[in-house]
């Protein structure tokens, strides 16, 4: 299944080999910012412009409107599903939390003073990064703010977290004694920063770019970190040293969005391309072309790189031979989110 988010609040369904329009859900009475699909497939949840969220069954003969979550006081920026509950980051600078069942807000996280960016759950925690310059930890299950981040000079947008219980990652390579948590976070100061979960202290500062940090992501291992800016580069770095390993060049405008899987990392950006990468050499193996706005959020599934753009449109590609497969259109304006 896929599904466009935009001012129209769209949703398109992809059956095998298919880009036809099949249904569009049209409830909101604003433009959808953020989406998320629940682990099964089955529910999907959008953040609207109009300050409250929906939620969507997928699975059925038709899509249909399940719940409305509204108590926000502004627009809502991200959203993501975690177990039998809805976690929602809004300029009204909270963050909510919804039981999945009755609809029903159980609680509010408030503490940032600026507009709510992004939101990641760890399952235990919530990590919010905002405006305000800060990145914060809050409880799951409780609400309460545990850490606060604090130490990048502009607004935080992208946060990568790093466990260390992960199975993947060789914690060996860290030799902070206690700071084997690692959350990272990207700035419009030009940074990205390091920090030891247990003292919310600044581990590294990782310096090289010349423009805002706009996505991020890691390697499996949790050993090398991606950033993606508007100076138009992508960096990698090693975590545990705050060295840079490679710098990307190819793109010609910000890069606005990126996808790591495994050796190969995936790019959209402002200059209306997606590109693929080898992580390991830094080289551009392909360039995924025929937008005619910029590639404002992309998405991998089972070797088909997926892209929605300003133009309205999103379109399918084979990942390796670059080779466009379908166009998906029907969205009067930009396209904000892509779900599989």
């Amino acid at each position: 299944m896929g599904a466009q988010g935009s001012k129209q609040g769209g949703q398109v369904k992809k059956k095998k080999y298919k880009g036809h329009l099949i249904q569009t859900l049209d409830q909101h009475d604003g433009g959808i910012n953020c989406m998320s699909l629940s682990e099964d497939g089955s529910v999907l949840a959008t953040g609207s412009e109009d300050k409250m969220a929906r939620l969507w069954s997928t699975k059925t003969e038709e899509c249909e409107c399940i719940g409305i979550l509204q108590g926000h006081e502004d627009y809502i920026t991200c959203i993501i599903m975690e177990d039998n509950f809805v976690v929602t980051g809004s300029a009204d600078k909270t963050i909510r939390k919804w039981d999945i069942c009755t609809c029903d807000c159980v609680l509010i996280f408030s503490g940032h003073s600026s507009p709510v960016n992004r939101i990641i759950c760890t399952g235990d925690f919530i990590f919010s990064s905002s405006y305000d310059r800060t990145s914060r930890c809050w409880d799951f299950d409780s609400a309460e703010c545990v850490r606060i981040f604090s130490g990048h000079k502009r607004g935080v947008y992208p946060m990568v977290f790093i466990p260390a219980d992960e199975e993947d990652v060789n914690v060996d390579t860290f030799d902070w004694e206690g700071n084997k948590d690692i959350l990272i976070t990207g700035s419009a100061d030009f940074t990205a920063r390091s920090w030891s979960f247990e003292t919310g202290k600044t581990l590294k500062i990782f310096k090289g770019h010349t423009g805002t940090i706009t996505c991020m992501g890691a390697d499996p291992a949790g050993q090398i970190l991606y950033t993606g800016s508007t100076d138009t580069t992508v960096k990698s770095w090693n975590i545990a040293k705050g060295e840079n390993l490679k710098t990307f060049e190819g793109h010609n405008a910000p890069v606005l969005c990126m996808s790591v899987q495994n050796k190969i990392l995936y790019t959209g950006s402002s200059d209306w391309t997606g590109k693929s990468w080898v992580v390991e050499f830094g080289d551009c193996t392909r360039t995924y072309k025929g937008h005619k706005h910029s590639v404002s959020c992309i998405k991998f599934c089972d070797g088909l790189f997926i892209t929605g753009s300003g133009d309205g449109m999103a379109r399918v590609f084979d990942s390796k031979s670059g080779s466009q497969q379908r166009i998906m259109k029907g969205h009067s304006t930009s396209i904000n989110c892509v779900q599989w």
